[in-house]
């Protein structure tokens, strides 16, 4: 299964905050939406970053007057994007092994979503109990057609 198909169940919404946004904002953002992290763009709408929860504890825990600052100042620089055509599996395996939760996925340099390793979870068990239905079919099938089990 590839990302494409898990952000058409998901939905191609993201929220988003600028780099020159205060911590305070994304602080309201995050807690409005109820969600962990806001994707920060640049002035031409690419992925500059990724502001999570954790970013922002970790920078309350130094110290100092952190919801003042920009964005820009807490956010995760280094994010890893996927494209439409990753594969699900090979994703939440980069994404558990990273100790990341969230990943934005971008299309031609654009970002057109954002999955989390919950949505990557429930698309493979969904696959995985589509499968299961399947054999289980199939086995049937199979045993009414030899009479197996008479």
């Amino acid at each position: 299964m590839k990302l494409a198909a898990v952000l058409a169940t998901r939905g191609a919404h993201v929220a988003t905050i600028a780099a020159s946004a205060p911590i305070a904002e994304a602080v309201t953002e995050l807690a409005a939406r109820n969600i962990g992290a806001l994707v920060v763009l640049d002035g031409a709408g690419a992925v500059a970053g990724i502001i999570s929860e954790r970013d922002i504890i970790r920078a309350l825990a130094a110290g100092g007057p952190v919801l003042d600052l920009p964005v820009a100042d807490v956010m995760t620089r280094d994010v890893i994007c996927g494209t439409l055509d990753d594969d699900l599996e090979t994703v939440l395996a980069v994404m558990t092994s990273g100790h990341f939760r969230h990943l934005p996925v971008v299309d031609g340099g654009q970002l057109v979503g954002l999955v989390t390793t919950g949505d990557l979870a429930q698309a493979l068990l969904q696959s995985l109990a589509g499968r299961v239905e399947t054999l289980e079919f199939r086995l049937e099938a199979e045993i009414e057609q030899f009479g197996v089990g008479r």
